[in-house]
């Protein structure tokens, strides 16, 4: 276990805890800027500790962002499916201005299940993007290397991440606010149950397969050696368009062309992960590519409840500066430790250039 300070281990898990509601349910303009406060504080316990258990749980058992990916997975699904039960409930949206929406799901209702596969995408999506990935991706990019890879709780604090979720968790789902009053039915509730241990059965499993060599490993290559991994830019690119394209065909077809893309994007982050040069920035540009356009698009975006044009305004401009801090301090961080190291790198034996960080 690590002998760093308490108080600096549990800084960037506070930073966490709270920047999970935020992203989850502010970031794309849901609420206005005097309300954001107040969805912090109170999705903090299920959102942030959920996030704090995934980050945790992948750092200890070295399960990697695809484990993350799919842990992350498998929260939306529990969320929307066991939690505020938003994945079977066909009027969930109906008090809010999201209301005309329940046609568009209805086009894409799965038989026998009862859900929209719509939905499902959108719900679970967001989840593993803005909730899980996003957030753990700009809190970690704030931190060293080492810091990064390691966990930041020891058991105390898992047990009290755990009971943070749990507790919010069940918060929502006995407010009237939360599962307004829905309950799903059986099979709705074991289908989401076996298919959120399924996901959280892939991320374990992960760690297992993930040390083997590849089939081409030990082969010679025809050039000096593997490709560099590509300029930040490009996962950015590849999680944007993935994010965007999910969203602009309607009904069974855009279902298919969410779920190809994601695989796409999967398969193509996952193979430049392994080449050489592959780091903190290029994560931090495909963890924060999905934040950066639903600030973009929050103009577009109604909030839940009425507001003012003022107020709606004024919270939508309030995000776009709060992401741009965010990520611009991430991206500040990063290349201020980069010219640090660099610095070290040239500098002649015994005479540091700079003191460390």
């Amino acid at each position: 276990m690590t002998t760093e300070p308490l108080r600096r281990r549990l800084a960037p898990a506070v930073a966490l805890l709270l920047l999970a509601p935020w992203t989850a349910e502010c970031s794309w303009g849901g609420f206005t800027l005097t309300g954001m406060p107040f969805v912090v504080l109170v999705l903090a316990p299920m959102y942030g500790g959920a996030a704090l258990l995934i980050r945790e749980t992948a750092r200890r058992l070295g399960l990697g962002w695809p484990g993350i990916v799919l842990l992350a997975a498998a929260f939306g699904v529990v969320q929307a499916g066991l939690v505020d039960q938003s994945l079977f409930n066909p009027g969930f949206l109906d008090d809010t201005q999201f209301a005309d929406t329940r046609s568009v799901a209805e086009a894409t209702l799965v038989p026998g299940l009862g859900f929209s596969a719509r939905q499902a995408v959108d719900y679970v999506g967001n989840h593993v993007a803005l909730t899980i990935c996003a957030s753990i991706a700009l809190v970690e990019s704030y931190l060293g290397t080492g810091r990064r890879s390691r966990a930041w709780l020891g058991r105390p604090g898992l047990v009290v991440a755990a009971l943070l979720w749990l507790g919010g968790s069940l918060l929502v789902f006995a407010d009237d606010g939360g599962r307004k009053g829905f309950l799903a039915a059986p099979l709705q509730l074991a289908f989401a149950t076996g298919l959120a241990l399924a996901l959280v059965t892939a991320a374990l499993l992960h760690r297992r397969y993930a040390g083997r060599p590849h089939a081409d490993a030990g082969r010679p290559h025809a050039d000096a050696g593997p490709p560099a991994a590509p300029h930040p830019v490009w996962p950015a690119l590849v999680v944007l368009v993935a994010y965007v394209g999910a969203g602009i065909v309607p009904g069974w077809p855009g279902v298919g062309l969410a779920a190809a893309l994601a695989a796409v994007t999967a398969v193509l982050l996952t193979r430049w992960s392994r080449r050489p040069g592959w780091g903190q920035r290029q994560v931090l540009a495909a963890g924060s590519a999905s934040v950066l356009v639903v600030a973009a698009f929050a103009y577009e975006v109604p909030t839940y409840s009425p507001a003012s044009p003022t107020a709606a305004l004024v919270g939508d401009v309030a995000i776009s500066v709060i992401v741009l801090l965010l990520v611009g301090g991430a991206w500040w961080r990063l290349s201020g430790r980069a010219a640090r190291d660099r610095r070290r790198a040239a500098a002649p034996a015994g005479h540091p250039a700079s003191p460390p960080a």
